[in-house]
């Protein structure tokens, strides 16, 4: 997935293997070769070829402009395209559009964190969250944002009280943390 994100699960893991489990809900009406664009659309992202995913999703959208499985591969491919604002458009419009879907909140959030927007990135985790409580990747997601959050929190108020004991081992704790942790 996209290494501009880190901290963050990938975009595509559950995300986009539920919503590709989801195309007979979404829209029953999908015919075969609507499934085979969304499969060789998200083949292509596999294979880390993005420019060619986001063409043949576009392509295909221009037929199916609702279509919210191609709108999300589309939005997945901007990101790892290294479009991050043209792929922040394509998931809020997914969100103003099928705000049922937990999945274009989790990665609007994580390209609001990608560029420093915490607070944004906590609220559309907690959005995907209420609406899909067993989603395991908003989750760690969140407790990323949460580490970050802990984080900025902590450094400021060493800032404030550089003789407090107890801040020291806190941020130390974070630093421990994985270099795909939330503490960069």
């Amino acid at each position: 997935m996209s290494r501009l994100h880190t901290g963050f699960a990938p975009l595509m893991s559950a995300a986009l293997s539920t919503l590709l489990m989801l195309a007979g809900l979404l829209a029953p009406g999908l015919s075969q070769a609507q499934i085979s664009v969304h499969e060789e659309v998200a083949r292509l992202l596999r294979a880390e070829q993005p420019a060619e995913a986001q063409q043949k999703a576009e392509a295909a959208l221009a037929e199916h402009p609702n279509d919210a499985q191609l709108r999300f591969l589309k939005g997945v491919a901007q990101s790892q395209n290294g479009q991050p604002d043209a792929a922040s458009a394509t998931f809020t419009a997914l969100t103003q559009d099928f705000p049922e879907l937990p999945e274009p909140y989790n990665n609007l959030a994580v390209l609001h964190a990608a560029a420093g927007r915490l607070e944004p990135a906590r609220a559309a985790l907690e959005t995907a969250l209420r609406l899909s409580p067993g989603y395991a990747t908003a989750h760690q997601n969140l407790g990323d944002i949460y580490a970050r959050l802990a984080g900025k929190a902590w450094a400021r108020a060493l800032e404030l009280d550089p003789t407090d004991p107890s801040l020291r081992p806190k941020l130390q704790i974070l630093q421990q943390l994985p270099s795909e942790a939330a503490t960069r």
